[in-house]
């Protein structure tokens, strides 16, 4: 199991990407990386996910890409595959935590209440994924969290975009952020690089 806080180093902002076409793949992650975005979720959503991974894994210098949207524990070899550094999960399942243990991948599993929290915690993650952020009391749900359980930090995601993503990442317990407001589905059909970079460049700014 590979540490998720050093694959990030000093990175604040992770896009979500859900890919749905391949041949978007290396030109979309070759705009984000230029934008200095370099850490890339690409959602398990649709059936070109893997190969997009294995396409920004293989030709993208610079891009640290991981497969999101996990729900089983057969996507971590899925994922591992197709050269994926880390795994993203929406929810965290038993059955989810001993596949990574197994795996390669950094991991970063979900939570948002003080029980699924404390129990990955229990399990050796200290860096989590608070999901739907927006619909379990967002900056507010986060800080009443940071008091009683100091020791872990969150990546909140669902419900952020470039108006609200600083509030987020100004509370105490929250390490980093996730969303699709940096390349949004509507840019990424039409080929939007040079926008798409424009874009990523202001979040990286965050």
């Amino acid at each position: 199991m590979a540490d998720f806080a050093a694959m990030m180093g000093s990175v604040k902002v992770i896009p979500v990407l859900t890919i749905a076409d391949a041949a978007d793949a290396i030109p979309l992650a070759e705009a984000l990386v230029r934008g200095s975005l370099p850490v890339l979720e690409v959602t398990f959503r649709t059936a070109a996910a893997q190969e997009a991974i294995r396409l920004i894994a293989d030709n993208v210098p610079g891009a640290i890409v991981g497969g999101g949207t996990i729900p089983q524990p057969r996507h971590f070899g899925d994922a591992e595959k197709a050269g994926a550094r880390f795994g993203v999960s929406p929810g965290t399942t038993a059955a989810l935590v001993e596949a990574a243990k197994d795996s390669s991948l950094a991991y970063l599993p979900a939570a948002v209440t003080p029980g699924e929290v404390m129990t990955l915690q229990d399990a050796g993650y200290s860096f989590q994924k608070y999901f739907p952020a927006a619909a379990h009391g967002g900056i507010f749900g986060l800080n009443q969290l940071a008091g009683p359980i100091p020791g872990v930090k969150f990546c909140p995601t669902g419900g952020l975009d470039q108006s609200n993503a600083a509030d987020y990442l100004a509370c105490q317990n929250v390490f980093a952020v996730g969303g699709s407001w940096p390349a949004p589905n509507k840019l990424v059909e039409a080929k939007a690089w040079a926008e798409i970079e424009a874009l990523a460049k202001v979040a990286s700014a965050l």
